[in-house]
């Protein structure tokens, strides 16, 4: 992976599209509860902005999302906060009116590849991968995936891929149904092409029909709370403390 940038690039509106980029504030490839805090606010923000019509989420150069800050999950201090800005994040997101498309190039990861089933188009690059790794660190996936994974990829492959955390090549992830277009040169310049072909559409009946293929948001955004509180209890069991002070000691 190439270097990562040491600043954190500010939302940039290009003509009727945000792009967004996620990291952490000081250029890392992870979300801390500063960078929750700050999806959840850009979201917010753009749902209310007429001016925004699509928003295309990036990672860094090279790598799309590495998941959530380890310290955070290490530091009991930190959890109250950290809960409730991924809470407050991922609310957001599932009840977000307008497409979001994603544009991965790289390594996604945990809450890094979570974050594309909100999703409504994910274009990747040859070489991405993708990875939930929750079950092996001894916590449950965030973001309603319990529930948009098995619609996304059917039981059958939501069940192997957060159960067994196995990494998906471009190709696998594309064939389940996560990955909507690979490309061989930019992931970004397509997504902001497909961007720019939806900013172009008629926009109460986007929003409508994207409306109508969501569904009923608020069963999202109750598994949303059910799985955050699961995930606040796993941070309470020791075994599951000792599992992820051993995993980051060998990511150190």
């Amino acid at each position: 992976m190439e270097e990562v940038m040491s600043f954190h690039p500010e939302p940039e509106l290009r003509g009727h599209t945000l792009v967004v980029t996620v990291s952490s504030h000081d250029g890392r490839p992870v979300l801390d509860r500063h960078a929750y805090a700050s999806l959840a606010s850009t979201f917010h923000e753009a749902a209310v902005n007429d001016d925004v019509r699509v928003v295309v989420l990036r990672g860094l150069a090279g790598c799309f999302c590495l998941g959530g800050d380890f310290s955070e999950f290490l530091d009991a201090t930190k959890h109250q906060q950290l809960i409730a800005a991924v809470t407050d994040m991922f609310r957001m997101l599932a009840t977000f009116p307008k497409p979001v498309l994603a544009c991965v190039d790289g390594d996604a990861v945990g809450v890094g590849c979570t974050i594309l089933f909100h999703c409504d188009m994910v274009i990747a690059s040859r070489g991405s991968t993708f990875r939930v790794p929750f079950v092996d660190f001894g916590l449950v996936p965030d973001a309603a995936t319990s529930i948009l994974a098995p619609q996304k990829l059917g039981y059958a492959g939501a069940f192997r891929f957060f159960c067994l955390g196995d990494t998906l090549g471009v190709d696998d992830a594309k064939a389940l149904g996560l990955v909507g277009e690979i490309v061989e040169g930019s992931a970004e310049e397509t997504a902001l092409a497909r961007a720019r072909q939806l900013a172009k559409k008629p926009v109460a009946a986007l929003l409508q029909t994207r409306g109508l293929l969501k569904g009923d948001t608020d069963v999202l955004c109750d598994r949303i709370d059910h799985e955050i509180s699961l995930f606040q209890q796993a941070l309470q069991d020791d075994a599951t403390l000792k599992r992820l002070q051993r995993i980051a000691r060998l990511a150190a």
